[in-house]
């Protein structure tokens, strides 16, 4: 049990749960002075604390709470906490109502079917795949796979515990659960989505401008669900400035927000952001017959893996010191070494001569007897600094030896800030793996193609298709950057040296009016509102994750 206690405190947020969001849940979710109310993994005790001042102010005596609380809790110290904190309240819960326990496991020996929960509130552990207990995993991905659902490596354990907690309610109950916002945008949490759209009738997502948990660096939303509601089905997303401004919320206030048609699909939810009328555009203009989509363009892959780039990634100075040019190849080591669309073999010496490392020491892939002098002298040096231990470098036949160096057709950023682009490889350099391999595939023009991916429909898509945790930047992993569409109609028209210029002038606006016209008006035949709305759509998404980390500087700043 030591083992394990500290990893699940580590990340309820080790960092428990603002008594702001408790109270806030257990006000939206507890209706009644009969509801029966679980907690799935109780913490420090203020979901239910919560949840039984606000069954008292349902009208519910101190001597009937004990019968509609279950909390459970693995550490059995945090279990007699929690009883002691409702004890205060001069509620006489007991070890029966509180249990030490793994909620899995007490699920499936006495839970699974049996729905008889009305509320179930929580801030359940937020920990990865490799970290979760296997005795516990087993139990809970067993129980997800009775249902239909099908966890894998990628499964963060807050997964399991939505999923079953929801399980565990009855026909018409609610939850109120505190979850990482990963559910908006990880690929891992796609079924989860779907579960989630076809068995609640109404979801609420209220998301927060500043982080909950600071010093987590993990943004959360709060998740409120409901089951078979008679009426405004579908879901809804609510905004608001800090915990604190919770206080302030009216729940009441909440229904009068736009509900918004929940698309029973693993689709990412970001788009929920948007208001009706936005999404509906881009659903249809996604499946417009004249619109292509990345895939059919381009192959993306991740760029090359080093073990260790300080070592395998060298810049001119180095490369006159050790004299290992002719055991290198170009490369490029970072996204803010590729200004235009277009990267040139004179952009390349240009990063050589600024001292960028732009060199990828990669040497004859034969024993080390057989090399130059010089190359053996380098991996001497390389085995003294340990490099070679390294997992990534002792996992190959050949520690230096780097996989998989090819020279891509072009590169994508893996990490934007503004927005997303192709850029052409003229140079004949690869790339490390903060950067993605771009492969044009099915006979596109190279040069049409990074020309037409600069355009208001392909960005606003971006923004909804990549993901973005609270810090202001957008990623995108390689199967992501494959799901964009891309209007080509007319783009053999656009002027790729123009546009490189525009870019490298940071004038993305004029390269926008420039592309849109052609491809969106002329190409597609949007009307100059339907383009407008594009347009507003990419820079409210864009803004929105921006101005988050603005914010997370600020108050950062403040503090000092």
């Amino acid at each position: 049990m030591s083992t394990v206690v500290p990893t699940y405190q580590k990340l309820r947020g080790g960092y428990y749960t603002p008594e702001g969001i408790a109270e806030f849940l257990a006000k939206w979710a507890i209706d009644s002075s009969t509801n029966k109310v679980l907690e799935p993994s109780c913490g420090d005790g203020s979901f239910v604390e919560q949840a039984a001042k606000q069954l008292l102010l349902m009208g519910a005596s101190k001597e009937d709470i004990p019968s509609l609380l279950k909390g459970i809790e693995l550490d059995p110290d945090e279990a007699k906490k929690v009883i002691e904190r409702i004890n205060k309240l001069g509620i006489d819960i007991k070890p029966e109502g509180i249990v030490s326990g793994d909620f899995f496991g007490y699920t499936l020996e006495h839970l699974f079917y049996n729905q008889t929960f009305d509320v179930v509130l929580g801030n359940p552990p937020f920990i990865r795949y490799q970290n979760f207990v296997e005795e516990y995993r087993t139990i809970a991905f067993d129980l997800m796979k009775r249902t239909g659902l099908n966890p894998n490596r990628l499964t963060n354990i807050w997964v399991p515990f939505l999923v079953l907690s929801s399980l565990l309610l009855n026909e018409n109950g609610r939850l109120g659960m505190v979850i990482p916002a990963e559910l908006f945008q990880v690929d891992y949490a796609a079924e989860t989505r779907q579960f989630l759209s076809e068995y609640f009738n109404r979801l609420t997502i209220i998301t927060f401008k500043e982080l909950v948990f600071d010093d987590a660096q993990q943004e959360v939303v709060l998740l409120l669900a409901e089951r078979n509601v008679e009426c405004n089905e579908g879901i809804r997303t609510v905004e608001v400035e800090s915990v604190k401004a919770l206080k302030d919320l009216d729940i009441s206030s909440i229904y009068n927000t736009q509900i918004k048609p929940l698309d029973h699909t693993s689709e990412k939810w970001t788009k929920y952001f948007l208001e009706t009328d936005e999404i509906l555009l881009l659903r249809k203009l996604k499946a417009h017959p004249l619109v292509t989509m990345s895939s059919d363009v381009i192959d993306v892959d991740v760029g090359v893996v080093t073990g260790q780039n300080k070592y395998f990634v060298l810049s001119k100075e180095q490369i006159n010191d050790t004299n290992i040019l002719s055991s290198t190849e170009r490369i490029v080591g970072r996204s803010n070494h590729l200004e235009g669309t277009i990267f040139s073999k004179d952009n390349w010496l240009s990063n050589v001569e600024k001292g960028h490392p732009s060199y990828l020491f990669y040497p004859e892939n034969v024993d080390v007897e057989h090399l130059p002098t010089e190359v053996q002298e380098y991996i001497n040096y390389g085995e003294t600094m340990e490099v070679n231990k390294g997992y990534k470098c002792s996992i190959r036949k050949r520690w230096y030896i780097v996989p998989s160096v090819r020279v891509p057709d072009a590169f994508m950023l893996r990490q934007i800030h503004d927005y997303p682009k192709l850029i052409l490889n003229e140079a004949g350099a690869t790339c490390t793996d903060t950067i993605h391999r771009v492969r044009f595939i099915n006979g596109h023009d190279p040069r049409v193609v990074t020309a037409a991916f600069l355009n208001s429909l392909t960005f606003a898509h971006a923004e909804i298709t990549g993901r973005s945790y609270g810090g202001g930047v957008l990623t995108f992993e390689p199967s992501e950057a494959e799901r964009l569409p891309i209007p080509l109609v007319g783009a053999d028209g656009l002027d790729l040296e123009y546009i490189d210029k525009l870019v490298r002038e940071k004038d993305i606006d004029s390269i926008l009016n420039i592309t849109d016209k052609v491809l969106l008006i002329d190409g597609l035949g949007l009307s100059e509102e339907e383009v407008k709305k594009l347009r507003s759509i990419w820079t409210k998404m864009k803004l929105r994750r921006i101005n988050r980390k603005q914010k997370k500087k600020a108050k950062r700043v403040g503090k000092k």
